[in-house]
């Protein structure tokens, strides 16, 4: 990390606590997150995949200056200064992406302390503006991300095409270069076998589905990111309201295929809850993709009103907190694999049992 003028906040800080698009008191279902992500480019520089170092690190140089400038409290992360771990912790929060983290010197990110706003420079495109809201909160979204963007672009010249639009690294972002998508949490459409039919669905109208952590990444914990693919010829709101639409039929089908368990299979999902909570309550051992079905499992108890000593939020925050980085970083070491599983199982068994989640539940407030 780099100190910046009046920059507190460490990624120690961070771990310890949640991005307030974890935001407590919302009633969002199956709905973690909405982003808006927009890529840009500098005019009269090569893009970043063609761009050597000399020229990646002038523009790090130039976008520092401005974002130095700015009254966001940014705190900003090289990642030529930056390890391994702590690259990996910032992936984790969802603050950079794999592309990012395996790259050095003239990279970076600048971020809000809490981590609503984040910007990557020189990571696929040379800006990568990523706003997150809790919730179903597009609009909202695309608000912060499009203030942002309007000040930047009074500052430096964008790469423009008065027929494409914003000229991006990759074709499909061509135009507008908005990425607009939501996390939602789909753990009835995959107990009924419905989800396979949905994400067809959804591919064939220009949308796509990834995992947890976005492109690459399974739809591990029944996590999943709906987001649009193209951008080129269509508005903004455009492409907001048509994700929006979708995303609300797929919370109806969810909801649906919820109550369908509950009334032809309700002992089945009842043991399949008990189950994941005796696992997490006493399990000495669990791995990280283990740990993401099991708290799947407790977080569609407690939507059903089946689990209700916790909530959704703490259940989110250790989706993120039982990482592997997240949890070298908590106990300030190096881990192996079988040494975060102890650990992992450790801070899982202690939270069922309610040790830490008066604690956790302050601390998140």
């Amino acid at each position: 990390m780099l100190k910046r003028k009046g920059q507190a906040m460490t990624l120690d800080d961070m771990v310890r606590g949640h991005g307030g698009w974890l935001e407590a008191g919302l009633d969002n279902g199956p709905v973690i997150s909405s982003r808006i992500r927009l890529a840009r480019n500098l005019q009269d520089y090569s893009f970043p995949g063609w761009a050597n170092e000399e020229e990646r690190v002038a523009i790090w140089k130039q976008l520092s200056a401005i974002f130095d400038s700015l009254d966001y409290g940014f705190v900003c992360w090289d990642m030529g200064e930056t390890t391994a771990l702590n690259k990996e912790v910032l992936f984790e929060r969802h603050l950079i992406s794999q592309e990012l983290a395996v790259k050095d010197r003239g990279c970076g990110v600048y971020a809000t302390p809490d981590e609503c706003l984040a910007v990557m420079i020189n990571e696929e495109d040379h800006l990568r503006v990523q706003s997150l809201q809790p919730g179903l909160d597009l609009v909202g979204a695309w608000q912060v991300a499009d203030k942002l963007d309007d000040i930047l672009e009074a500052r430096i010249s964008y790469a423009f095409s008065s027929k494409l639009g914003y000229l991006t690294s990759c074709p499909s972002n061509v135009g507008t270069g908005l990425r607009a998508s939501v996390m939602l949490h789909l753990p009835g459409l995959v107990l009924m076998d419905e989800m396979d039919p949905v994400i067809n669905g959804i591919s064939k109208i220009g949308l796509a589905v990834r995992g947890m952590w976005g492109e690459g990444t399974e739809a591990a914990g029944n996590m999943f990111q709906i987001s649009n693919q193209s951008t080129l010829g269509r508005r903004e709101d455009e492409i907001i309201a048509h994700l929006e639409q979708i995303v609300l039929e797929i919370i109806e089908h969810e909801n649906n295929a919820r109550t369908r368990l509950m009334e032809q299979q309700s002992m089945t999902v009842q043991d399949h809850i008990a189950r994941a909570y005796g696992i997490l309550s006493n399990a000495r051992l669990i791995t990280s993709g283990e740990a993401l079905n099991l708290l799947s499992s407790i977080r569609l108890g407690i939507d059903l009103g089946i689990l209700k000593d916790y909530t959704r939020r703490q259940i989110d925050m250790l989706f993120i907190a039982s990482q592997p980085a997240h949890l070298q970083k908590l106990e300030n070491k190096e881990l192996t694999p079988e040494e975060r599983d102890a650990v992992r199982a450790d801070m899982l068994r202690n939270f069922m049992g309610g040790k830490d989640k008066n604690s956790n539940e302050s601390e998140a407030g």
